[in-house]
């Protein structure tokens, strides 16, 4: 496979979620870039997702990091690394190996994790290494080693094409793992016989194109599996030959499962209705080739690793795996957090996919890196790590690539223990995130398109990244900082990596060295790659063993990687339901919204991107709206004994009552009280120390504003400190919500006018304020909306503005309304990311006759490319058709 997709363009992977779809990037003479998806690619066969569409706006130069810093001032590499060498090596000889630690990502590449596991696990001689992959897979992975005896997700995406029934649980898979879903829905419509199940709390995208919707409560799952396998038992789909050949644990888990054959008492335990359960159930027990899909709503929960073998028992009593259109499928939500489970990359594991605690383990890794330590024991997962932190435990923490701050629970205390650690080191590639404050040190890396090395995505395939850009100013790859970081240390020879061709040939070899099929991890037809032919490296799926024909599907010999070569059931039992009182009643489910990642230090650069929800939100059942006084875009109050947040009401029955939806995206650098992940308590399953993130017990006021506004700026805004604002990007500059108590803010500091500006200034006898600024050539400048009420101005006809040309004198009254004229139709809110297209737009193609979802494709666009936004399509359609053809 060439490198070159055409002359001068580069086949590289997408950053984003675990589905690892192929990119084709063209650089353009004027300095931008083309994205376009890889039709050669195996993951997405050329499509891509609405982030994936935006990365080209994401490539932008302002706020990066592009030197080292020490103090916050800049200085040399030598500098800085001899500074971060010392302060390592001084805090080790004082206190322990235990004593400093490094907490990485799934935003790196597998030839810097390797490297960084080197160099604490093999080098340090400590475990004291652990991810923010921790936080999305953790769970899964240790219920796939203790049934399995590895790590290993055993089957394909063509899987989930070919089964006649996918399960999704705790899987929004249309919004967070787009492309992949779309591949699912065009097999449902080649296989019109083929049944989606969505199980989640909320009616999400994936749910509302179901076939059947359980709205499950909160950590029901464990139950509702364990009644399917009591049902499976009762229908007679145990395959008895299977299990007594290939299994074993099948009666305790029998055991476990049988009080759940009752349908009054399932449904107690899942929150469920009994006709809805008999309809999965039957189904589930009668459907031979199943996929089980899950992720974070099964992973993410003090539950997670039984949930996980809940799920796995009961594809394993049916022998329902190993086999085409079937199995349990992980998917994950980074786009290398395989790879980093590759490399050991959690505090719990060593490379290549052998364990911390087995001795003999150890000796290989030992052995085959020559290395002076090799970590014996476990060392800190990410809650426990930052909870070290905290008392002092770990004295000297090296971040790389994540932003603890905002996405690990109890944010506020992982901020505090920051604060408190005597020495911080930050590899990031930008300066604007809520962790970098803390940094000692700041080490700038090179951001996706600069770098070059391998992800690995959730069907175990292997990709290539590949850098296009020059690297800016003083940037560096994360596995050159850890190296020089080494040699520094002493350990030049276990330390001499020419390129990242080189780590992934050591990597590939590793997974080889002494394996003979012991272990899943082997990719040893790919240890003696040149350089060359690393560089125009295929997609591959693993395992590839050298000198033996490689294979897509694991398990189809029914032979597993325990001691006894068979797959363990085990007996579990439900987890017990969130602990809600007068105070907290509400459980607090956090996750994410389509067109945001993370927490927003690359999608939040997007203006397209932030103008599908451009605030953050939660949503609120009408029925408990109604009962607390809070209406449709109300601020809304929302507390935890941890922390609390300050939203935009959205009420939907999207969500139960009782039950409440909040997205973790929102930073201190985008709004001034929507850290969600400040409100989720540090409570992590015992197994896997996952945090349980989907069941926080939460309390929720409606909060009163003297005032309200919002603006549109060509120049950055500058909130304040009011009771809530919320900045986004938006084409041409940035938009404001505010609202605040006392005092409206000044819209010349607000707004940052400059004083020669043309001004348009209106205030009326209801309080309403009214203001546009133009400069010297007629253009916006800015413009305001303040008002006692919620402000009643079309978000989109105002975003617009900033990219309008010369306003004349006669048309600037215009701006002050609020709303487009006929000259200029108002888009809506923004539906279709990809393509632009707004609600409106979409209302009025439908009054023009486009009655279907294929109909406005054909029409604007809309839903032709990733397809995230069809379900918001449909539903504009039927509300419009509601209206056009009232019953």
């Amino acid at each position: 496979m060439n490198t070159l997709a055409t002359p001068g363009a580069t086949r590289t992977t997408c950053p984003y979620c675990g589905v690892g779809c192929g990119v084709v990037a063209t650089p353009r003479p004027d300095g931008t870039v083309a994205i376009a998806g890889d039709e050669t690619h195996p993951a997405n066969f050329g499509r891509l997702c609405s982030k994936g569409s935006a990365l080209a706006e994401t490539l932008v130069p302002d706020r990066r990091l592009l030197h080292p810093q020490i103090g916050g001032e800049r200085a040399s590499w030598d500098a800085a690394l001899d500074t971060v060498a010392a302060r390592f090596a001084e805090t080790i000889r004082d206190h322990g190996p235990d004593s400093v630690a490094l907490y990485v990502s799934g935003q790196i590449l597998t030839e810097d994790y390797y490297v960084a596991n080197k160099l604490m696990k093999g080098f340090v001689g400590s475990a004291n290494i652990d991810t923010n992959s921790r936080l999305c897979m953790a769970s899964s992975v240790a219920g796939h080693k203790r049934t399995f005896g590895s790590d290993t997700v055993p089957g394909t995406y063509e899987d989930l094409e070919e089964a006649d029934l996918l399960v999704l649980v705790g899987s929004n898979l249309a919004w967070c793992h787009p492309v992949l879903f779309q591949r699912v829905q065009a097999a449902r419509a080649r296989r019109p016989q083929m049944r989606l199940v969505v199980i989640d709390p909320r009616e999400t995208a994936s749910a509302r194109e179901a076939d059947l919707h359980l709205p499950i409560r909160a950590d029901g799952d464990t139950a509702l599996f364990l009644g399917a396998l009591a049902a499976i038992e009762a229908a007679g789909a145990i395959d008895r030959a299977y299990t007594q050949a290939h299994t074993e644990g099948l009666d305790a888990a029998l055991e476990a499962a049988r009080p759940f054959a009752d349908l009054d008492r399932l449904a107690e335990a899942t929150g469920l209705d009994t006709d809805k359960l008999a309809a999965f159930l039957d189904l589930y027990a009668h459907t031979d080739k199943t996929v089980t899909v899950y992720s974070q709503g099964v992973n993410q929960s003090a539950g997670g690793t039984d949930k996980v073998s809940a799920i796995l028992n009961c594809h394993l009593a049916t022998g329902r795996i190993g086999k085409s259109g079937t199995g349990p499928f992980s998917v994950t939500g980074q786009p290398n957090a395989m790879g980093g489970r590759e490399v050991g990359g959690l505090a719990n594991q060593l490379a290549a996919h052998m364990d911390l605690g087995n001795l003999a383990h150890a000796d290989v890794v030992r052995r085959f890196w020559n290395a002076p330590s090799v970590a014996q024991t476990p060392g800190l997962k990410a809650v426990d790590l930052f909870q070290a932190v905290a008392d002092g435990r770990v004295r000297a923490l090296w971040i790389m690539g994540t932003n603890p701050v905002d996405s690990l629970p109890q944010a506020d205390g992982v901020a505090e223990a920051l604060r408190r650690c005597p020495f911080v080191v930050v590899s990031d590639v930008v300066t604007d995130t809520d962790t970098m404050p803390f940094a000692h040190v700041a080490l700038p890396s090179a951001a996706w398109g600069e770098k070059d090395g391998t992800v690995t995505n959730s069907e175990r395939r292997i990709s290539r990244q590949r850098g296009y850009l020059a690297l800016p100013g003083d940037a560096r790859p994360d596995w050159w900082q850890i190296q020089e970081i080494a040699k520094r240390m002493g350990f030049a020879k276990g330390f001499d990596f020419a390129n990242a061709a080189a780590i992934f040939r050591e990597h590939a070899a590793l997974s080889a060295f002494e394996n003979e099929g012991t272990r899943d991890f082997d990719i040893g037809a790919l240890k003696t790659l040149d350089d060359a032919a690393y560089e125009a490296l295929a997609p591959v799926q693993w395992p590839m063993p050298a000198g033996a024909a490689p294979t897509t599907r694991f398990f189809a010999d029914g032979r597993f990687f325990t001691p006894s070569g068979r797959a363990k059931l085990l007996a579990v039992a439900p987890a017990e339901a969130p602990a809600l009182t007068a105070e907290r009643p509400f459980v607090l489910n956090t996750g994410r919204i389509r067109d945001q990642w993370h927490t927003m230090t690359r999608t939040g650069r997007s203006p397209r991107l932030s103008a599908h929800l451009a605030e953050p939100f939660c949503e609120i059942h009408p029925a408990d709206a109604e009962r607390l006084g809070i209406a449709e875009a109300d601020l809304v109050s929302l507390s935890t004994d941890h922390g609390g947040a300050t939203l935009r009401a959205l009420l939907t029955p999207r969500v139960a009552p009782g039950t409440l939806f909040a997205p973790m995206h929102w930073t201190g650098q985008f709004s001034g009280a929507a850290r969600v992940n400040a409100l989720v308590p540090a409570r992590t399953d015992p197994i896997s120390g996952q945090p349980a993130s989907k069941a926080a017990p939460a309390a929720l006021r409606r909060v009163s504003a003297e005032w309200y506004g919002f603006a549109v700026s060509r120049a950055e805004p500058e909130a304040g400190d009011p009771l809530y604002w919320a900045k986004a990007r938006a084409s041409g500059g940035w938009r404001l919500e505010l609202a605040g108590n006392g005092t409206a803010p000044n819209p010349h500091a607000l707004l940052s006018l400059d004083p020669a500006a043309d001004l348009l200034d209106y205030t009326d006898r209801t309080g309403q304020r009214r203001l546009a600024a133009f400069d010297a050539d007629g253009r916006l400048l800015a413009a305001l909306w303040l008002s006692p009420e919620p402000v009643a101005v079309s978000r989109a006809f105002a975003v617009s503005l900033l990219d309008a040309p010369a306003f004349e004198p006669q048309a600037r009254a215009r701006i002050l309304a609020g709303r487009a004229g006929t000259e200029r139709p108002d888009p809506g809110a923004l539906v279709c990311s990809c393509f632009g297209v707004g609600a409106n737009d979409i209302r009025r193609a439908v009054g023009g006759g486009c009655a279907s979802v294929a109909a406005i494709g054909q029409s604007l666009r809309a839903g032709t490319n990733c397809g995230s936004c069809r379900t918001e399509i449909q539903g504009l359609i039927d509300a419009e058709r509601r209206v056009l053809e009232p019953s």
